[in-house]
């Protein structure tokens, strides 16, 4: 399959799910290209993007288990050029 570039927001509203979302992002961290997080502690709440480059599977996985982690919320946008 072929690479896309994308991003992966996540918002996190349960601070307890932090150590979760860290090691997930561990294990795909051979498709992170970079990461900016932005705590948000007056509401309690964080926000994370993600610049990857992966395969749509790859993307999925990572995205996937993100999105069953309790208090996640994932969107993910892919370009439509390969690389």
């Amino acid at each position: 399959m072929e690479k896309r570039i994308g991003v992966v927001g996540i918002i996190v509203e349960n601070r307890n799910s932090v150590s979760k979302i860290n090691a997930i992002l561990s294990e795909h961290a051979d498709m992170i290209l970079g990461r900016m997080g932005v705590p948000y502690k007056d509401k309690n709440f964080s926000v994370i993007s993600i610049i990857i480059e992966g395969t749509t599977d790859e993307v999925g996985a990572l995205t996937g288990k993100l999105g069953n982690v309790e208090g996640v919320i994932v969107k993910t946008a892919l370009s439509n050029k390969t690389v």
